[in-house]
C-alpha cells in the first residue's frame, strides 16, 4: 500500500498503532503484573505464618517489606542505561529470570537476615525494570499515546491485587497440601515466584528492540512509525548524562513521585493486615481467602478508573491536571478511612485512595518524557523511579513503626496523606515548565510558504 495523502496515512497510522498494542502490551502487562506480585507477596505471608516463623514485628516486617529498594535503588539509572544499550529483549529477559529465581527461594527462608538478604537481591535482580520498560514504550509510542501506553502497562499495579491477593490467599491457605506439606507461606511465595523465569526464556525470542526490527509491521506502517518518532524526537533538546542529574526537574519530579510509591507501597503491603484487624476493630471474622478477596476489591476499581483515566488524559491531551487530580483523590480516601466507623467505610476509603494512586502513577510518566528523549529519558525515568522507590522504602517502614508506636494505623495515614499532597503540588508545577515545540508537518509548512 502506497499512501497517497492525509487519509491514508491516518489510516496506517491507527492500523499500527492497534497492531504495536496488541503486540508488546499484553506481554508486558503480565510481566509487570509478575513482578508487582513477587514484590509484595509478602503482604500476605506476614500475618499469615511468616512473621510468627521468622519472629517478626511490625516494625521488622515493614523493613523486610522496604528493604526490597535497597537494592532496586541502587542500579536503577545502570540498569535502565544498559537497556537502551544492549537492547530491550535482552536486558528484560536477564531482569525477568534473575528475580524469578531470587523471589523462589525467598521461600526457604529460615532466619530473619536471610528474609532480608533476599529482599535486598530481588531488587538488585529487578532493579531497572519498571523503567526500563517506560523507556521501551517511548520507543513505540509518540508523545501523545505515551500515556495511555503507560497505563495499559502499569494496570499490573491494581491488577496484581484484584487477582493475586484473592490467589495468594488461596495458596497461603491451602498451599500446604499443594507442594509436599511446605507451610502455606512458602508455597504462596515459590509458586508466584517461578513465572518470570519461564517469562524471561519467553521475552528473549518474543520482543522486538525497536520498531526497525519489527518484521511483524507492513514496509510501510514501519517506516511511518519510525518517521513519526523521529520527526517528534527532532524537537527535543539534547541532554547529556551530566545535565539531566543536575536538572532540578528531575528531581522535584522524583519528589511527587515518592509522594505516590510512599502511599502506594505502605498500604499495598499493609492492607492484609489492615483488613485482618477488621476483626478485632469491628467484631467481624474472615479466613486468609476471605482477606485476600476483601483486599483486592479496592484495586478492582483502580485498574478500571485507570484505564478510564488514561484515555481521559490522551483525548484531553492533558497530563499534569489529571496527576493532580489523582493524587488529591489519594489523600481524600485515605482520610476516609481514617474516620470510618465500619469495615464498609473503610474499604471505600482504601478503594478511593487505590484509583488514585493507580491511575496518578502511569499517567506521572507521561511528565519527564516531555522534557527528554534517548539517553536523557533513559536517566530522567530511572532517576526518577530511584527517588520515587526511597518511598517504596520508606513507606512500610515508617507505616509500620507508628503502627508499633501508637498501636494503630491513624498516624501513618495522615503521613500517607500529606504525601500524596506534595505529588499534586508537583504535577501542578510542571505546567509552568516549557516544552518542545510541536513537530512541524508539511503541511505547516506549505501554509506558511502560501501566507508569505
Amino acid at each position: 500500500m502506497v499512501i497517497r495523502n492525509k487519509s491514508d496515512e491516518a489510516a496506517v497510522r491507527a492500523r499500527t498503532r492497534r497492531k504495536v498494542l496488541w503486540r508488546i502490551m499484553p506481554f508486558l502487562m503480565l510481566c509487570y503484573f509478575i513482578s508487582y506480585l513477587d514484590r509484595s507477596n509478602i503482604s500476605f505471608a506476614g500475618p499469615n505464618g511468616m512473621n510468627e516463623s521468622l519472629g517478626l514485628t511490625a516494625t521488622t516486617f515493614g523493613l523486610a517489606s522496604g528493604i526490597f529498594f535497597a537494592g532496586y535503588i541502587l542500579l536503577e539509572v545502570p540498569s535502565n542505561l544498559a537497556l537502551h544499550r544492549f537492547g530491550a529483549r535482552q536486558w528484560i529477559a536477564r531482569i525477568l529470570i534473575s528475580w524469578g529465581i531470587c523471589a523462589s527461594l525467598t521461600a526457604f527462608v529460615q532466619e530473619e537476615w536471610q528474609l532480608y538478604v533476599l529482599r535486598v537481591l530481588l531488587g538488585v535482580a529487578e532493579a531497572g525494570f519498571g523503567p526500563g520498560i517506560l523507556l521501551y514504550l517511548t520507543y513505540w509510542f509518540v508523545q501523545k499515546d505515551r500515556a495511555q501506553a503507560f497505563a495499559l502497562f502499569l494496570v499490573g499495579i491494581p491488577l496484581s491485587s484484584v487477582i493475586g491477593a484473592p490467589l495468594a490467599g488461596a495458596l497461603v491457605q491451602w498451599g500446604d497440601k499443594l507442594l509436599f506439606g511446605l507451610e502455606g507461606w512458602r508455597a504462596m511465595i515459590l509458586i508466584t515466584g517461578a513465572p518470570a523465569v519461564i517469562l524471561g526464556i519467553i521475552c528473549y525470542s518474543y520482543l522486538t528492540n525497536k520498531p526497525t526490527d519489527a518484521q511483524w509491521l507492513s514496509p510501510e506502517e514501519r517506516a511511518l512509525l519510525v518517521s513519526d518518532l523521529a520527526a517528534e524526537e527532532s524537537n527535543y533538546v539534547q541532554h547529556k548524562f551530566g545535565a539531566v542529574l543536575t536538572d532540578r526537574r528531575v528531581w522535584l519530579l522524583g519528589l511527587g513521585y515518592l509522594g505516590l510509591l510512599f502511599g502506594l507501597y505502605a498500604i499495598g503491603f499493609f492492607l492484609p493486615t489492615v483488613i485482618a484487624g477488621f476483626q478485632k476493630t469491628f467484631g467481624v471474622t474472615y479466613s486468609i481467602f476471605e482477606v485476600g478477596m476483601l483486599a483486592g476489591i479496592p484495586y478492582g476499581f483502580a485498574a478500571v478508573f485507570t484505564i478510564l483515566w488514561s484515555v481521559h488524559s490522551r483525548r484531553k491531551n492533558e497530563v499534569a491536571g489529571h496527576v493532580a487530580i489523582s493524587a488529591l483523590m489519594g489523600a481524600a480516601g485515605v482520610l476516609i478511612a481514617v474516620w470510618a466507623t465500619s469495615p464498609l467505610a473503610t474499604l471505600i476509603g482504601i478503594t478511593i485512595t487505590a484509583m488514585g494512586v493507580c491511575s496518578g502513577i502511569p499517567l506521572y510518566f507521561g511528565l519527564p518524557t516531555k522534557f527528554f528523549t534517548g539517553v536523557a529519558a533513559a536517566t530522567a525515568l530511572a532517576l526518577i523511579n530511584v527517588i520515587g522507590n526511597a518511598g517504596g522504602f520508606g513507606g512500610p517502614y515508617i507505616f509500620g513503626w507508628l503502627r508499633d508506636l501508637t498501636g494503630t494505623t491513624t498516624a501513618g495515614m495522615f503521613v500517607i496523606a500529606g504525601f500524596f499532597l506534595v505529588c499534586a503540588a508537583v504535577a501542578r508545577r510542571t505546567t509552568r515548565w516549557s516544552e518542545p515545540a510541536p513537530a512541524r508537518t508539511p503541511t505547516d509548512i506549505e501554509t506558511n510558504a502560501l501566507s508569505r
